[in-house]
């Protein structure tokens, strides 16, 4: 008598889960054979009858087996799958699926929450993400780990994550002052011990990917350690983002050293099969501009068929764009990589209570003028759309409704 392999074998260990529903399936096919071994004889009506229900039992049995043995399947592989109902799983995951191919070029909190809206609609999505970070946890990760900044790549994996809540928590809790691990969030820890033991920045983010489940992928925009400098209009220059804003001067550029970083492949071939490319929103020299100085990737946007889409910050930011007019945040793009590179501007027009505003005025930082005419004489087509909230006081980008606005953007392919 010959054995079972032992691979199928394996099935049967205990604990699995498996073998119960497994069970049930074999009984309902068994059903099914007994029901209908007899169901076309010259039997007594009532023989026939019985048979009937055996084969409609068996047929029940079997789909409930197999119901089963799927759902057990999905909730190990996509654990926050857990609970919900196997059709709708699978309907999610189809329709996500067929979503729009969507690339977000960005960093800082702005980038995430645009993909904490966006994944709803599509798992088609992939964040490009600057690495020239220096400050808080992750600048100290970098200095004493040499590894990239994790931070942005941290916020961005948390927001297209799938796994459960409290998964995406543990990710964004950060250790108090009191301990040793003082401002670090465990996220960051982690990728940085993901890249000590894979030796590969890149790897440790799509191994965390899996553990987190994600609708989409997050890719660096270089593996270069890049340092972001910053060039005022006073002739004086600083080297390193976290101080950029921090001089509280008018900016007149920016770039970055390693000046001829290359792009990761992974980036450059999104941008390449995107439909739509967004920037922003997000800091417009320390947190978009970045991704635009790794040459390759400004290229591979300006030759891209995408529709390229700008998402204009709601206030000016104090030290970055203080004073800027809508289009003063569009030339910048323009003058740190080509005029190609934009397609249409998505500005706020939604109303902010007179008390929020005059918190934010305390602070220097200010409105932002939407001034059309100059915008369309730049070649770039305006659309006027309320994207914005008010929580805890301070003016945030509805991730739901800034959405929408990009996914409405599919009518113009």
């Amino acid at each position: 008598m010959k054995k079972l392999p032992i691979g199928i074998l394996k099935w049967f260990y205990p604990g699995i889960g498996i073998k119960r529903w497994i069970g049930l399936s074999t009984f309902g096919v068994v059903l099914l054979i007994l029901g209908t071994a007899n169901l076309r004889s010259e039997e007594f009506w009532g023989i026939q009858f019985l048979d009937t229900l055996v084969v409609i039992s068996g047929i029940i049995i079997l789909i409930l087996g197999i119901k089963r043995l799927m759902r057990s399947f999905i909730a190990e592989f996509a654990p926050a799958s857990k609970g919900a109902e196997l059709v709708d799983i699978l309907y999610q995951k189809k329709q996500l699926s067929r979503g729009p191919r969507i690339v977000a070029v960005g960093g800082g909190t702005g980038l995430s929450v645009l993909l904490s809206g966006l994944k709803v609609y599509s798992s088609n999505i992939s964040a490009v993400v600057t690495v020239a970070d220096d400050g808080g946890s992750s600048g100290r990760l970098r200095q004493q780990f040499d590894v990239l900044p994790p931070g942005d790549i941290r916020n961005c994996l948390v927001a297209l994550a799938d796994a459960p809540e409290l998964l995406r928590d543990l990710f964004q809790f950060r250790f108090d002052k009191n301990s040793e691990f003082s401002g670090h969030s465990f996220g960051n820890l982690f990728l940085t011990v993901m890249t000590c033991l894979t030796g590969d920045f890149e790897k440790a983010i799509k191994e965390t990917s899996k553990v987190l489940a994600l609708r989409g992928q997050v890719i660096p925009s270089t593996l270069d350690n890049v340092q972001l400098v910053a060039y005022y209009q006073d002739g004086s220059r600083i080297v390193g983002e976290d101080l950029i804003p921090k001089a509280l001067k008018q900016i007149s550029r920016v770039t970055l050293t390693p000046q001829e970083s290359p792009a990761t492949p992974d980036a450059l071939k999104a941008i390449r099969e995107a439909q739509i490319i967004v920037l922003g929103p997000g800091s417009l020299y320390t947190s978009i501009i970045p991704n635009l100085l790794v040459k390759e990737i400004a290229d591979a946007i300006a030759q891209s068929e995408a529709v390229k889409v700008y998402v204009c910050n709601v206030m000016t930011q104090p030290g970055e764009t203080d004073g800027y007019t809508v289009s003063d945040h569009i030339k910048a793009l323009v003058n740190h990589s080509c005029a190609r590179i934009l397609d249409y501007c998505v500005v706020n027009n939604g109303e902010v209570p007179t008390e929020v505003l005059e918190r934010y005025l305390n602070q220097s930082s200010h409105f932002v003028v939407n001034d059309r005419k100059k915008i369309e004489n730049m070649g770039c087509r305006v659309i006027e759309e309320d994207f914005s909230m008010i929580q805890d006081g301070v003016i945030r980008h509805d991730p739901e409704k800034l959405a929408k606005i990009i996914l409405s953007f599919i009518e113009e392919i």
